[in-house]
């Protein structure tokens, strides 16, 4: 297989379910040689590489081992362009991505975002993820900082001063920007406190757009995401609350326009399997831990078993419905064992 095509493929030729399934077996047989851990992780399930005939038969190699190994498909006398960490919480192992192409992942998540929202330059992004900019190696800054550059007419990143946040969010709206505001869970809800306290009506933009990309990470109590959702939606005076589903361990991100039903980009696929044995899918519509397929790891490994519970649906898309907790784990950690 010559690489360097097989990397222009994942976005040229995975329009169709047929393009799909051609790159993704490619791919898959490309890291099961590759990636030693996903090399030895398919030979304990006793599965031969060259049997599987479609992506339903892949193997999805689980991401606690990015948190053990490492996972890389790339030349072995090769380096990483970056390495990507999880944030963990106080005392935990965190996830190491090593990322030997920058300018794939920049590919990918421009192209994703592109995909729901359009030009990315013509969105005035406004970003508020104070625990991920007051660490290195986030994944999602990374995202950010590069969509957020395509405009320097306003937006721009935010820790803790709401204020200042407030005053310039008026400014882009007066000048009839396109505004994004994107946030972690628990700083959109700190926000939505701040202007409450403030009794600010912050009169956003019809077309304005408010994305959380989940987690609380220990600095609030945890609320459903319908809760969640409700209070920003009064807090802001937008109708619904976008969502960004994505994580350190993967190079894709799928997007939700509202009440939590994820879609993907055409080279991302998810699947659902089943909890008690791990290597068979779940039914549809049935909840499961989640597969995902993300094309865009060609350096790393592209099919990923995750720790999030949802709902699969027919055309793909998909609900998350919380973490899998830690007696739901033991199918998938003693194929780890």
């Amino acid at each position: 297989m010559d690489i360097a095509v097989q990397q222009e493929r994942i976005f040229s030729d995975t329009a169709s379910s047929a393009g799909v399934e051609s790159v993704a077996l490619e791919i898959f047989r490309f890291q099961a040689a590759h990636c030693e851990p996903y090399r030895q992780y398919i030979g304990l399930l006793g599965i031969d590489p060259s049997s599987v005939s479609c992506t339903a038969e892949i193997p999805y190699l689980p991401v606690e081992f990015f948190k053990t190994r490492r996972i890389w498909s790339a030349p072995a006398d090769s380096e990483p362009e970056t390495v990507f960490t999880s944030s963990g919480t106080s005392g935990a192992e965190t996830s190491r991505h090593y990322v030997a192409s920058t300018a794939l992942y920049d590919e990918s998540f421009t192209r994703g975002f592109e995909y729901f929202y359009g030009p990315a330059g013509e969105w005035s992004i406004f970003a508020l993820l104070p625990s991920y900019m007051e660490r290195s190696g986030s994944s999602l800054v990374w995202m950010a900082e590069r969509l957020q550059a395509r405009n320097r007419a306003c937006g721009g990143f935010y820790l803790y001063d709401h204020g200042k946040l407030t005053g310039e969010l008026r400014k882009a709206a007066e000048k009839g920007e396109k505004i994004l505001l994107i946030g972690v869970a628990f700083a959109l809800l700190d926000y939505a406190e701040y202007l409450s306290a403030e009794n600010i009506a912050l009169e956003l933009p019809e077309d304005a757009v408010v994305m959380e990309t989940g987690g609380m990470k220990g600095r609030r109590r945890e609320v459903s995401r319908e809760t969640m959702h409700e209070t920003l939606t009064r807090a802001f005076g937008v109708k619904t609350i976008h969502s960004e589903y994505g994580m350190t361990e993967l190079l894709s991100q799928a997007y939700s326009s509202g009440g939590g039903l994820f879609r993907c980009p055409p080279w991302m696929r998810v699947s659902a399997r089943d909890l008690q044995i791990p290597l068979r899918a779940a039914g549809e519509g049935e909840p499961g831990g989640l597969n995902v397929i993300d094309l865009a790891n060609l350096w790393s490994c592209s099919f990923v078993a995750v720790q999030d519970r949802g709902i699969v649906y027919g055309d793909g898309s998909f609900r998350v419905l919380g973490r899998i907790e830690g007696a739901q784990l033991r199918g998938c950690n003693m194929l780890i064992e």
